[in-house]
């Protein structure tokens, strides 16, 4: 979930300090009428999908007249569902990078976390089968899988003030508000999303690409929360295929910024705070950069097996692992992550994507 705001501002409005390299095929007002209509192409497949597959959630769920959700009676239901809410899953975490900062309303109802919710809830959420409260892909994560949650996770959610234990449906009221409000409501904020991006005129360029790199720097915080048991998708164990799925929308909206970076002579990062500590680069040493730690974290993930991030050891500290603890699997992506997008690790891929922010006169992230 994001906290960045985007305004739409005009297509032919110059960004600052984005001057235009002399061999540049293309002006910089040009490059970024391209990214524009590239980005509103590029996200039209995962946002019908985002929709299509929450109304396929609603379609499969079962509202039995006469008693609430059976595992065996409502079996192959359960395996439609979970399909749906999969396809759901992969379509948004595509997307996320760029839309959440310009429709964060949406992005906190459609992809906040349990203990995001209580914290905004002072009172709790006492009935989860409703629109109101806790709602959004893993409120309705939380039912689906709540007889296959670990038990650390149930562990760790009881302390949490507010809290109410997550269960099938277990009336017919229940069942049919689980499908008639909790999922409606999911469709509902998705076809918001999809209306308004494709309603937008255009987009501010500068804050989706930092929103990008702050996604790419969010990679440390999904892993760090795994040690102790608050990553994202945790009631399905499936919080790995959400890290390669940021990864893969990254990359494909990242492409379309690629040639304007590209064009871009060498420019100086102010204090040293990206890049390679301060010295001159250009574009397409930058880019290379980038594209080189996309594949380092690619080549990361895909040394996990399985959906579910590893789980780390009972002695495991993120601030001061032993050696034993950074051999494990856990160790090693935590490691490898860490590493890989460090915002003050001179060459990570968030440092580099720093430094083309300031080719493009976009403002640097700056992690809280």
């Amino acid at each position: 979930m994001r906290s960045l705001r985007l305004l739409l501002i005009p297509v032919g409005v110059a960004l600052s300090g984005a001057a235009c390299s002399s061999s540049s095929p293309m002006n910089d007002t040009q490059y970024q009428a391209a990214v524009v209509s590239g980005m509103r192409t590029s996200f039209i497949t995962d946002l019908g999908n985002l929709v299509s597959y929450s109304q396929m959630l609603q379609a499969a769920a079962p509202t039995p007249a006469d008693r609430g959700w059976d595992a065996t009676q409502d079996a192959a239901a359960f395996t439609a569902m979970k399909a749906a809410w999969t396809g759901c899953r992969a379509a948004y975490e595509h997307i996320e990078g760029a839309t959440a900062p310009i429709f964060p309303d949406i992005d906190a109802t459609i992809d906040s976390r349990y203990d995001d919710f209580l914290a905004a809830l002072p009172d709790g959420d006492s009935y989860l089968f409703d629109d109101v409260g806790v709602t959004g892909m893993h409120a309705v994560e939380r039912i689906l899988y709540s007889d296959v949650t670990p038990a650390r996770v149930i562990a760790y959610e009881s302390t949490l003030t507010g809290y109410v234990a997550s269960a099938f449906p277990g009336t017919p009221q229940e069942a049919s508000d689980f499908k008639s409000k909790l999922v409606q409501k999911q469709i509902a904020d998705a076809q918001t999303l999809q209306s308004g991006w494709e309603g937008a005129q255009t987009y501010d360029l500068g804050a989706a690409f930092q929103g990008l790199v702050s996604l790419m720097n969010e990679q440390q915080e999904k892993v760090d929360k795994a040690s102790s048991n608050q990553e994202e998708s945790r009631y399905s164990q499936t919080t790995m295929v959400d890290i390669r799925n940021n990864l893969v929308g990254t990359e494909r909206v990242y492409a379309l910024f690629q040639p304007w970076i590209q064009s871009k002579a060498a420019a100086t990062l102010d204090g040293g705070a990206a890049g390679d500590g301060g010295a001159a680069q250009d574009g397409k040493a930058i880019d290379a950069a980038i594209e080189a730690g996309f594949a380092k974290l690619q080549t990361l993930y895909d040394s996990v097996t399985g959906d579910a991030i590893p789980q780390p050891l009972a002695t495991w500290s993120s601030v001061n692992p032993t050696t034993a603890d950074q051999a494990t699997p856990f160790g090693m992506l935590y490691e490898g992550v860490h590493q890989a997008v460090d915002p003050n690790q001179p060459g990570s891929v968030v440092a580099e994507m720093n430094a083309a922010a300031v080719l493009l006169g976009f403002p640097q992230f700056v992690a809280e």
